[in-house]
């Protein structure tokens, strides 16, 4: 029963501005407007998009307890009868309770406010009205799926909310608010009984009491009202310090479920705020330093995803992609005043939310040369980032693979992603689904070989165990992180392999020499002994056109689709050294790019059955679309030497010629013209001329046995290029000698490696 009217609380608009804020969205985002009527049409058909899965028809009459895409009912039985985690019995429980979130009928009244023509709007809500009281009749409590799960009960009720406030100023909303709030308190009471203190106490517990927070802040003549209120926010103001490290980086290791806990503290921020309720500045601090994180992965404009794909989100639902991860920075933008991130763009949700402030904040996209390297430890995001030929950033997974028993992580320790030029390139594989009638199919998209790492022996770093938990959880271990002014540098190992009988340990090395001709180098190590099979997978997105082009070489290119001209513009290549035992070829896996949908890919796949210790390195170096045809690319190369203290790596073009020395212990080596104790060297010859050296840990290094640079100690880099002056190293006490100011001076080399007679040319 409800008490006498309060004063209401207030939403992010009042009724009379709903209208205003439509007209908006149809002025700055008509694209979108549009979308919103032809979907609400759709639904009005009872034909849906949920998740990944399109035009899904419910009929005639919508069977709520129906997964239509693999035809399962769920039985209409108490909740906590029904186990639905069965496939066998329910199908996916995800795409039901994706409809039963109800967030199409916030659609439909948005739908109402988007269509000028008065008759169609009233279709949309004549069918908002008839399909809220079709399910009302269909879930009576306490039977069926719907009610299996707090959080879609939350979410139901957050729908249910913005739908009243939608149709505030509707001529049917008086009688239908009759009907709509004895459920609604219903919802707020059933949430605060079963809140998931125990069961998913992550985001779950963050919804449930996001959606509390809400009810309790805007329904206060509800009876538990203000219980609900208080309830609501202490648990989002103490779940902000728990479930977020403290870099800014989501504990359960996915970008996807990151985003997720994001929108749900700044909706939450932003009613706070509205309401006068005091919002903690160490709240604020934990939602800054998470919109930080995904701005640093958006440098090249796209944030690849990482980890389990939920499909889900608080807002609007069809904005499920990785594309679309970067939402969250435009409310952030608006409630903490950022002017700092190029990648925020006006979104609708920022219309609604804001109304006429939004579009003036965005009206001039932001350029500005980003962040560049950045690292967030506690999480183990690692970004190495370049800005020629056009905006590159690479993300390394080094973190832990989630928290507890690791339930929405992936066994994707040191694998890497890279987009380009605005476009994703090397891909996280994504999810696929949770359930499903072959439980391998869940384990296929979460484990090893579906994402860019080396795998032993056909195995995954970590075991796959029930669908949501994982055993024998790998550790990572972060043993270098160091970014110059012209380069960044990663190593790291995990010891995932180190169950095996005879057990292999995982190092990888990525080196970025940033500059003309700029490249990466990723080396991967496998330490052990005996044989093993080991393989390299290079997962490219599904539009992706990948080419061999040589021996060990392969060429990708994205087609332009008439939106992001950018893509034509965009090339990618990889060169490993042609070695026997390893070989390298294009397969073709499966990726997700949304949940439930899938996709066909190219995979560069290097495999090889070796005795250790092993190693293969890759070369990946950014071009233009003129980089992208079939044939090879004028004496591009890349060669290998293997001696007993050192690797070294050669890759040769027309003009450039690039050299990584890669110690193979903590012993000096030395190799052609340079000796060194370092971690790694690199040199760059440009039109036979030094241009470019790079020198990483220990404590010397040497050319023709003359020492190049006076230290007192080990030290952490050094680095010197010619066409801009630059030299650099982490402390003032390292100094260069006679030696290095001779061999940058003037002087003429040939190759420093490859021709054991080649020395330096003499002064001219």
């Amino acid at each position: 029963m409800l008490r006498e009217p309060a004063e209401p609380g207030k939403f992010f608009f009042a009724a009379s501005e709903a209208a205003k804020r439509a007209e908006l969205l149809r002025q700055h985002l008509p694209d979108q407007a549009e979308a919103i009527v032809r979907e609400a049409d759709e639904i009005c058909q009872h034909r849906f998009r949920l998740l990944g899965y399109e035009n899904l028809d419910y009929g005639a009459e919508i069977d709520w307890h129906l997964d239509r895409v693999h035809g399962k009912r769920a039985p209409l039985e108490p909740w906590f009868k029904i186990p639905f985690l069965d496939f066998t019995v329910v199908g996916d429980h995800k795409v039901t309770w994706e409809l039963n979130r109800h967030q199409h009928l916030v659609t439909l009244a948005k739908a109402r406010l988007l269509t000028k023509d008065e008759r169609n709007g009233e279709k949309y809500v004549r069918e908002l009205i008839t399909q809220w009281r079709s399910w009302i009749r269909a879930n009576p409590y306490p039977l069926g799926i719907n009610w299996g799960s707090t959080l879609e009960i939350a979410f139901r009720s957050l729908s249910w909310i913005w739908v009243d406030q939608l149709l505030a100023d509707h001529a049917a909303a008086a009688q239908f608010r009759v009907e709509l709030l004895p459920a609604l308190a219903f919802h707020g009471r059933y949430i605060e009984r079963y809140l998931s203190t125990y069961f998913s106490p992550n985001t779950h517990l963050l919804g449930e009491a996001l959606a509390l927070f809400f009810i309790g802040t805007l329904y206060p003549h509800m009876p538990r009202a203000a219980r609900w209120r208080d309830e609501g926010w202490k648990i989002l103001l103490q779940e902000s310090q728990r479930q977020v490290r403290p870099d800014g980086v989501y504990f359960e290791q996915s970008l996807y479920y990151h985003v997720y806990a994001l929108d749900f503290f700044l909706h939450a921020r932003l009613l706070a705020a509205q309401n006068k309720i005091a919002v903690p500045a160490q709240y604020d601090e934990v939602v800054q330093r998470m919109l930080n994180v995904v701005e640093s992965l958006t440098q090249a404009g796209v944030a690849e995803g990482f980890g389990d794909d939920d499909g889900g989100r608080l807002f609007n639902p069809r904005r499920n992609r990785s594309e679309q991860m970067t939402d969250p920075l435009a409310a952030g933008a608006m409630t903490y005043g950022r002017d700092d991130s190029s990648a925020a763009r006006l979104t609708e949700e920022a219309i609604w939310l804001f109304g006429e402030r939004a579009a003036p904040t965005f009206a001039k996209p932001k350029k500005h040369d980003g962040q560049g390297a950045t690292s967030f430890p506690d999480g183990g995001l690692y970004i190495l980032t370049s800005t020629e030929p056009y905006p590159q950033t690479m993300v390394i997974d080094a973190g832990p693979q989630g928290t507890g028993r690791c339930g929405h992580g992936h066994a994707d320790a040191l694998s890497l992603s890279l987009t380009m030029n605005g476009s994703r390139w090397l891909a996280d594989s994504g999810s696929g689904v949770y359930i499903s009638s072959d439980p391998a199919e869940r384990n296929a998209f979460r484990g090893t070989a579906a994402h860019n790492t080396m795998r032993v022996d056909s195995a995954d770093q970590a075991i796959p165990d029930e669908p949501f938990s994982w055993t024998e959880i790998p550790t990572t271990r972060v043993e270098y992180w160091l970014t110059g002014k012209t380069f960044a540098y990663f190593a790291g190992s995990h010891n995932g392999y180190e169950r095996l009988p005879d057990p292999v340990t995982h190092q990888r090395r990525v080196l970025r020499v940033n500059g003309d001709g700029g490249i990466w180098l990723v080396r991967d190590v496998a330490l052990g002994a005996g044989e093993h099979d080991l393989e390299v997978n290079w997962h490219f997105v599904d539009d992706a056109v990948v080419h061999e082009v040589g021996t060990s070489e392969f060429v990708a290119f994205q087609p332009g689709d008439g939106e992001v001209e950018e893509k034509d513009n965009s090339s990618l290549r990889l060169i490993m050294p042609n070695q026997a035992e390893w070989d390298a070829s294009i397969t073709q896996h499966r990726i997700s790019p949304a949940y439930g949908r899938i996709e066909s890919a190219s995979t560069v796949r290097c495999a090889a059955r070796v005795k250790l210790p092993a190693e293969i390195a890759t070369a990946l170096i950014a071009g233009g679309r003129a980089d992208s045809s079939q044939s090879t690319r004028s004496g591009l190369s890349m060669s290998s030497t293997h001696e007993a203290a050192v690797q070294v790596y050669e890759v040769r073009d027309d003009a450039d010629h690039h050299s990584f020395f890669c110690a193979r212990g903590k012993q000096p080596w030395s190799s052609g013209p340079w000796s060194s104790d370092a971690e790694v060297l690199y040199c760059r010859i440009e039109n036979e001329k030094l241009a470019h050296l790079i020198v990483i840990g220990g404590s010397s290094a040497a050319w023709r046995g003359e020492p190049l640079l006076n230290a007192d100690g080990p030290f952490q880099f050094f680095e010197w290029r010619r066409r801009d002056g630059v030299i650099n190293s982490e402390r003032e006490s390292i100094s260069t000698t006679p030696a290095f100011d001779e061999l940058t001076a003037s002087l003429n080399c040939s190759s420093p490696v490859s021709h054991p007679t080649s020395t330096y040319a003499e002064k001219r």
